[in-house]
């Protein structure tokens, strides 16, 4: 069998999904691009998309649910300077596409029709980041549910306090293809999986929760019983200590941060505040601040949908363009925001990559990949250590934050209360308060562990949300304020 490159693969496994089954071929997307074109617009594309997902779910030691679906669609855009007309259908066809292309395209006024001259069509430059499998398929539904039962099995054995264990697990099958009015095509197949345990621990009739879970662009033989224990022991440990926990002290303190995971808060507080739309309209603690110092020395942030695997990478974005490492912040200076093609275009810089939406009833936007913070020269044992009396956060649960004002309020789900360097107990009830760029002004010490999180992130935005990926080093944070129950 010969194979062909990567790029034509795919864009061959989209137009055999998208196209061919409805009667269309390239020359119907360039005649509805061509009557969206017939106005004046400065940006159009049509996105189409085809989602098999499935999922499975256990609880009470029985798998009590399972679920599969088909979702497909395309959707029609037009962009005329800061405005958007934008209309979807999940019936593809022609008529369909050319109905769509002449609602979008009154968003502007008609052109003198002699002057549209037809683009000539290109392939996207993309990247090959992972495999275009159907995860879905790799393994079979009594295997899925004997998976399923082996994490009830091995929460309950770890320990008898273990009173509850629930398990999930996901798939999905992703095709995409973009076809834009400068000729651009792109596609990608985006496979997806995750698998999640939570276990409920009793003890003298107290119970805790305790999560974990991981996953990313492979198929279902990653959770093999090394990673399956590994997530059973994380859950379990997890609960176990929380059991043992007292209520959080409050007031402002030292914040130690632990890795992978609670990069969530760099997510929440930073991430957001750096993107494209909220900078360009002046709404974000960061717009106008390029070249200027906005974190500690040694503070290196990056927004990468280029490593391999990864839940938050791509090998093109929403709008065709391939995914980059994009260094945000550098040193503690400000380098750039992230940027789909609308902002990117009205900012007079380069799209970063970053034009994404949660499927193809939504309008693409600047969102993050997978966002981190690089690492620094300090041991996290020597981290902890310095804490004189403070917080060490190992985990975190949910959070929010202000754009405008940088504040966000963020809950511990794991923590830790020390002094004098030494970690003295479990706590509960953390909450840790703070403003985003003024908490990156704060940070005094950079672990040398920097690590990524398993594969569970999902960001939310206007009502659309995406997988991302966050990741950070062990850092230490001065003068946070922490809001607990003691």
């Amino acid at each position: 069998m010969i194979s062909r490159e990567p790029t034509l693969e795919r864009l061959g496994i989209a137009q055999g999904l998208l196209l061919t089954p409805f009667g269309l071929n390239e020359s119907h997307l360039a005649r509805a691009l061509a009557e969206i074109k017939a106005h004046k617009v400065d940006e159009a594309d049509l996105y189409f998309q085809y989602t098999r997902s499935e999922g499975w779910s256990l609880e009470e030691g029985i798998v009590k649910t399972g679920s599969f679906s088909i979702d497909q669609g395309v959707g029609v855009r037009a962009v005329s300077g800061e405005k958007t007309a934008f209309a979807y259908s999940d019936d593809i066809s022609e008529a369909s596409l050319l109905d769509a292309a002449r609602t979008v395209r009154t968003i502007s006024s008609a052109s003198n029709a002699a002057r549209v001259k037809a683009a000539k069509p290109k392939i996207a430059t993309a990247r090959s980041l992972y495999k275009g499998l159907d995860p879905i398929a790799t393994l079979d539904s009594t295997a899925k549910v004997k998976l399923l039962e082996r994490v009830e099995q091995l929460a309950r054995a770890r320990d008898p306090r273990i009173a509850q264990v629930m398990a999930g697990l996901a798939s999905e099958y992703d095709v995409v293809m973009v076809a834009r009015a400068d000729g651009t095509l792109a596609a990608d197949v985006r496979p997806l999986v995750r698998l999640s345990v939570t276990v409920i621990a009793e003890q003298k009739g107290r119970r805790e929760m305790g999560s974990a879970g991981g996953g990313g662009r492979f198929g279902l033989a990653y959770f093999d019983d090394e990673r399956i224990n590994e997530y059973v022991d994380d859950a379990v440990k997890a609960a176990l200590t929380n059991l043992e926990s007292r209520p959080a002290p409050a007031g402002e303190m030292t914040v130690v941060l632990g890795p992978g995971w609670p990069g969530i808060l760099l997510h929440e507080a930073i991430g957001h505040g750096l993107e494209g739309d909220f900078n360009r309209k002046g709404s974000s603690a960061f717009a106008g601040r390029i070249g200027q110092r906005v974190a500690a020395k040694g503070v290196t942030v990056l927004d990468d949908g280029t490593i391999a695997d990864r839940r938050g990478s791509l090998n093109v974005d929403d709008e065709g363009n391939a995914s980059q490492r994009n260094v945000l912040i550098e040193d503690g200076i400000l380098k750039g925001y992230i940027q789909d093609a609308m902002n990117a275009r009205l900012m007079k810089v380069k799209p970063t990559g970053n034009g994404r939406r949660e499927s193809y009833a939504h309008v693409p936007m600047p969102r993050m990949t997978n966002t981190y913070m690089l690492g620094g020269d300090k041991a996290p044992e020597e981290i902890v250590a310095s804490i004189k009396k403070g917080l060490y956060a190992t985990n975190f649960g949910g959070g929010q934050v202000d754009i405008t004002s940088g504040k966000f309020v963020f809950s511990a789900s794991e923590a830790f209360w020390v002094e004098n360097g030494k970690i003295l107990y479990p706590v509960k009830g953390a909450t840790i308060v703070g403003n985003g760029p003024n908490a990156l002004t704060r940070v005094t010490m950079i672990g040398n562990d920097m690590q990524l999180d398993s594969g569970v992130g999902t960001c939310g935005k206007e009502g659309q949300s995406v997988p991302v990926g966050v990741g950070q080093p062990t850092l230490r944070i001065d003068g946070l304020t922490v809001g607990g129950t003691a």
